[in-house]
């Protein structure tokens, strides 16, 4: 008998814990809702803005990638590929003129790149001050451009 109080006494204090134990309220969960809603507000922008500027970064350092490509592949041809043969002179041995005699055997590039928006880079050689040309033309893929859609030339590197 005497076991039986004492198990009434914990389960008693057992269901006054569990009264008084309460959840959140609705207004408890709508102040939380809130400050994350304006937390986010405040940040979101400030992100979704960083991977424009991250793109425009990625993109000037795959052109000093190509570059360094390029002058390998010069160095070891005595020219830079032509505008047919392209930048898959770097992947893949070129036929046609001028002739790559010493193309390493591995390339020079593991693919041929592509710019940040996905677009090819576009490869002119000889370029407009000699060697060679090398440019994107932005996320818009148009000549021309502002901010993110402005061109990036191996002259802006």
């Amino acid at each position: 008998m005497h076991t039986i109080k004492i198990d009434q006494r914990k389960s008693m204090k057992l269901a006054r814990q569990t009264r008084n134990q309460k959840g959140f309220t609705l207004l408890e969960l709508m102040v939380v809702l809130v400050i994350l809603g304006a937390l986010i507000g405040l940040i979101a922008p400030n992100i979704l803005g960083r991977s424009d500027d991250a793109k425009i970064s990625v993109a000037k350092t795959q052109m000093s990638n190509i570059i360094s490509a390029l002058n390998f592949y010069k160095l070891d041809n005595g020219n830079y590929p032509s505008t047919a043969q392209g930048l898959d002179a770097l992947v893949t041995k070129p036929s046609g003129f001028p002739e790559a005699k010493n193309w390493k055997s591995d390339g020079y590039l593991p693919k041929k790149p592509l710019d940040p928006w996905g677009n090819e880079f576009i490869y002119i050689s000889p370029g407009s001050e000699g060697e060679f040309d090398l440019l994107t033309l932005g996320k818009d893929g148009q000549e021309g451009g502002d901010a993110d859609s402005a061109d990036i030339s191996n002259k802006d590197l």
